[in-house]
Parts: structure tokens; sequence; C-alpha cells
């Protein structure tokens, strides 16, 4: 049996509790969801060699390890203790957006697809949306102003 590292749960639990992802399996279920939708959930294959998995782990990390419950989670993926994780609010309200952010570009997904996504959360803040969408736009400006694009 293959153990699966902390890397690649704290990867799959941003996954699953992504904006992209939750409204992915709203349109697959009409009342209860059981492990047969669960495993045909299209979950993105990324390894500890890819930038955004590390970028996804350490910002996710950050939201988990906040008491000292998690100092081994947060030692296993690098971060060191809870004491570098985030309780600001505004600051984890930063690190989900980015987090959601990122998911949709992991997703393949255009700002048009990840904008509508995002009105069909109805209880969901307006700022919280705004935030994840700003976070999506920054993305794309990261990426056009990196070397990677251009080459």
């Amino acid at each position: 049996m293959t153990k699966i590292s902390s890397y690649e749960i704290v990867f799959a639990q941003t996954i699953l509790n992504s904006f992209t992802l939750d409204f992915y399996a709203r349109q697959m279920v009409s009342a209860n969801i059981n492990m047969f939708y669960i495993y045909q959930l299209p979950v993105p294959r990324l390894t500890k060699n890819d930038r955004n998995f590390n970028d996804i782990v350490q910002r996710a990390a950050k939201l988990i390890s906040t008491t000292p419950e998690f100092d081994e989670l947060a030692q296993e993926v690098g971060l060191g203790s809870h004491q570098q994780g985030v309780t600001d609010e505004a600051e984890r309200a930063k690190l989900r957006a980015e987090l959601d952010g990122t998911v949709a570009h992991l997703y393949g997904l255009t700002e048009d697809e990840f904008s509508y996504i995002l009105t069909t959360f109805l209880i969901v803040n307006p700022t919280v949306k705004e935030a994840a969408l700003s976070a999506y736009r920054n993305f794309i400006s990261m990426f056009e102003n990196s070397e990677l694009v251009c080459s």
C-alpha cells in the first residue's frame, strides 16, 4: 500500500475545498454525495516538482497549522511550526482567495467561467468572491510578467 505524503494530503484537501471543485461536484449530484461521485471528481495531478503544487501546499499549511496540534504537519510540509500559521482574519481571507484563484487556473478556467462559478455560491459574501476573482487575475499577471510565458 502506498503512503500518501502530508504534502499530497494538504494539496488534495485544498482542491477538494475549492470553489471550482465544489461547483463541479454540485453539477453531478442531485441530493447526496457518496464515494461514487468522489472517485469521479477531476483532480489535477501535480507533484512536488510543480511550482503551483508547492505554492498551494504552503498557503494551505498556513491556514491549517494555527495551533500546536498541527506542528507535526507544519514540519512535514516545510512550514516549521504552528507559529508560521496565519491567524489574522484578513491574511487568512487573502490566502483562501489566492488558493481559489490558483485552483481555477489549474482547471484551465477562463475569467468568465470562474466568475460564473462564483455567482453560484449564493450564501458566500460578495467580497469573498471578488477577492477570489482578483486573485485569479493576479495569477495571470504574475505569469504574463515572467520569463516562463515568453519562452
